[in-house]
């Protein structure tokens, strides 16, 4: 589902989608308040999402749209889009459980990956707006953290994973930094997932800096 409040945005991106062979456009809203409505009854996936927008900004209905869904129920992914990779969302944006950014003059191709990369349960965080997240983090006061004792749920390995997850590495990657087959850093990083009730690498990477498993810098 596509969000954005112009409709040229919404008609380019739909078309660009709706050509892909494996993906679907179910539908598109104008503001926050239609999205959240719309994604309740459409159940969408993966939901491209305007940072910027009047009435309700992406962000609160990214917050609305994931804090609202039923335990158990169905809950789309979050692919916020941007005009400047410095947007002073990002951070808040990725704690209220957005999966990614992506910048609105990405190439086509980018813009389909994107979503495949999303809706496969990858974050999508360019290097740009990773330092961001860093920067803000680094810049705000050390309260408002979730306790060590969550880490203690982690096996070393598992705390070894969320480290390189943190720094941004892919599963590849990962598995070239440990010397462990592919396969068990996935089986790992779902783990990871499950012990600390994060939905993605995108929460897990928020959940690293929080937590002070991995110091900006570092």
């Amino acid at each position: 589902m596509i969000v954005d409040d112009q409709a040229m945005v919404r008609q380019g991106f739909g078309a660009l989608l709706a050509a892909q062979p494996d993906l679907v456009v179910v539908g598109d809203a104008a503001d926050g308040a239609e999205a959240v409505r719309k994604v309740r009854e459409l159940d969408p996936d993966v939901v491209l999402m305007d940072v910027r927008m009047p009435e309700l900004d992406g962000l609160e209905a990214t917050r609305r749209i994931l804090s609202g869904a039923a335990p158990g129920a169905h809950v789309p992914r979050i692919l916020m889009l941007t005009t400047f990779d410095l947007d002073d969302y990002v951070y808040e944006a990725l704690r209220a459980g957005a999966s990614g950014f992506l910048l609105k003059d990405a190439p086509a191709a980018d813009l389909i990956q994107a979503v495949r990369v999303i809706a496969g349960g990858d974050a999508l965080l360019a290097p740009s707006v990773t330092r961001r997240l860093i920067a803000d983090f680094a810049a705000r006061p050390r309260g408002d953290r979730p306790t060590p004792a969550a880490l203690n749920a982690l096996t070393p390995r598992e705390t070894d994973v969320l480290r390189l997850i943190a720094r941004g590495q892919s599963n590849t990657e990962i598995a070239e930094s440990l010397v462990v087959a592919e396969q068990t850093v996935k089986t790992h990083v779902g783990r990871i997932l499950a012990k600390l009730d994060l939905r993605d690498r995108a929460q897990a990477i928020v959940f690293a800096y929080e937590s002070g498993l991995v110091s900006p810098g570092a």
